[in-house]
């Protein structure tokens, strides 16, 4: 509803709001899932087009997976749809996978998985192209405290990489310790925005 919001670069900044404000609604339009009624939106100050999503890693709060599909075959095959060839989106694959800890599930199917490693596997297929901009609805949903740690660890070095990231969560702890900034949005509209000291 009118939302205007900036994420500065290089930063990960939190998407704050109770459920129903439409955050998922907006992750979806950024990474051209669901198409606006009005306004735009851009990135690096261009419209974002189909080459532009090819460098955004979404990582959807509903699973984005495919269940029969084992885990290996199928990071190598996202990697692929962003362009890497297939030796390299079989390395990226196995370099997740062994840098979020599920590399001995390689030829497990998603369904076999817990919630938690299929958590790891949609944050390692949002990363698996090496993305500029990582945008994740709720990416700690149903990790254990090691799993959030293991997350957190990962997205603070994509961030010092200078990956930009937009991340929407309900728990307020992890994003006071990871965001600088935040947007809170209500009913649809931004009800502030700015960085985290600043709205303390």
């Amino acid at each position: 509803d009118g939302l205007t919001f900036t994420v500065p670069p290089g930063q990960v900044f939190g998407f704050l709001g109770p459920n129903g404000a439409g955050k998922t609604t907006a992750m979806r339009a950024i990474a051209g899932v669901a198409a606006v009624d009005s306004g735009e939106v851009r990135w690096n100050g261009e419209l974002i087009d189909q080459a532009a999503r090819s460098r955004i890693g979404y990582m959807p709060e509903e699973r984005g997976l495919y269940p029969a599909m084992k885990v290996t075959e199928q990071l190598t095959y996202l990697a692929r749809l962003h362009g890497l060839s297939t030796a390299r989106a079989r390395a990226a694959a196995e370099q997740w996978s062994e840098r979020l800890g599920i590399s001995g599930r390689g030829q497990a199917k998603i369904e076999a998985l817990s919630l938690g490693n299929q958590q790891r596997v949609q944050l390692a297929a949002a990363l698996v192209h090496d993305p500029e901009l990582l945008v994740l609805d709720e990416p700690f949903a149903g990790l254990d405290p090691a799993g959030v740690d293991a997350m957190s660890e990962v997205l603070a070095e994509r961030a010092a990489a200078g990956v930009t990231m937009l991340f929407s969560s309900h728990q307020l702890d992890l994003v006071e310790h990871l965001c600088e900034s935040v947007a809170i949005i209500h009913r649809g509209r931004l009800v502030a925005h700015g960085k985290v000291a600043d709205l303390g």
